[in-house]
């Protein structure tokens, strides 16, 4: 037992050495998150891009997914004194604003009764809701609705369906 906690100090020692080592030779350890930038550097943030400004009401891909926000947010207040979002989609305010009324379902408590303000579990709406910015995916995506999988013709029996 203590000889196999004495090879894995030695193994751990031997490891931290050889990673001073490739930095003093610059070099420099890359981590997967980091890049090439040394750990001992901050790495330079990527830029951010610019979020829509649309008002477009987009389609949603499943069944309660909450919907997008389609115009910029920056700036605006959202904390437990105040929430923006509210100014324009509280219920009493849309008629004036032609906004989108937050749903019902955002004055609900977890027991389902209605309240008279909006519940604080749905107060935060960048909880759930979210601003969309005009960039590339950073991963590939095949995912595919529920209602284009309905339209699919269903594959002869003992064979696998094609993409």
């Amino acid at each position: 037992m203590r000889s196999t906690v004495w090879m894995g100090w030695i193994l751990a020692s031997q490891f931290v050495l050889a990673g001073a080592q490739a930095q003093s030779e610059g070099r420099g350890l890359t981590d997967a998150m980091r890049g090439p930038t040394p750990i001992g550097s901050e790495s330079k943030p990527p830029l951010l891009f610019p979020t829509e400004n649309k008002d477009v009401r987009r389609n949603r891909n499943y069944t309660m997914q909450p919907p997008t926000i389609p115009h910029k947010i920056d700036g605006y207040q959202l904390d437990k004194d105040y929430n923006r979002c509210m100014f324009c989609h509280a219920r009493t305010r849309t008629e004036e604003t032609q906004a989108i009324p937050v749903s019902i379902t955002h004055y609900m408590d977890r027991n389902n009764n209605v309240l008279a303000d909006v519940s604080p579990r749905r107060y935060f709406c960048t909880q759930c809701h979210v601003p969309q910015a005009d960039a590339k995916p950073l991963v590939g995506n095949t995912f595919t609705d529920v209602e284009t999988m309905l339209k699919k013709p269903a594959a002869p029996k003992g064979t696998a369906a094609k993409k």
